[in-house]
């Protein structure tokens, strides 16, 4: 039986790479931003790299796991079919795929209890699928490095 995502980006010595990966790709996606939905995505981030010391770091662990948990059926389902590129893959689905990844940050946003974060948050949530679905293909690479 093969290891699950969470099993492959959780390895001990895998974790940090696999965290440090997410938060460059998570700064390259936003800095690609632009108009009016693009400055309130950069503000939200400002707001979040900024709000403490090495917030922004330890909220991306702690949400890798559940990420995991959430793209696990898609990374079966990739592997079964033979196809070579995991972005591509779930470009493909792109609504289903940023729903299931949402549906992590909207469980956090509900016990969040930082005011300053929560709003930012909320600032952005309305148009945020639109916005994970353009990271997917990035995002396919990432895990790909780690878990193919």
């Amino acid at each position: 039986m093969s290891a699950t995502l969470r099993e492959i980006l959780l390895a001990p010595d895998t974790e940090p790479n696999v965290t440090a990966d997410c938060l460059k790709l998570i700064e390259q996606e936003v800095s690609a931003k632009s108009g009016v939905s693009g400055t309130a995505v950069k503000l939200a981030y400002k707001t979040a790299s900024t709000f403490a010391s090495g917030y922004l770091q330890m909220t991306v662990q702690s949400l890798v796991p559940d990420m995991a948990d959430q793209l696990e059926p898609f990374w079966a389902d990739f592997r079964a079919s033979g196809a070579a590129d995991f972005g591509d893959y779930l470009v493909k689905r792109d609504d289903e795929v940023s729903e299931a990844l949402l549906s992590v940050t909207d469980r956090r946003a509900e016990v969040c209890e930082r005011p300053a974060i929560l709003k930012a948050y909320r600032a952005v949530r309305g148009g945020a699928a639109k916005h994970v679905a353009a990271a997917l293909p990035n995002l396919g690479i990432l895990i790909q490095k780690y878990a193919a």
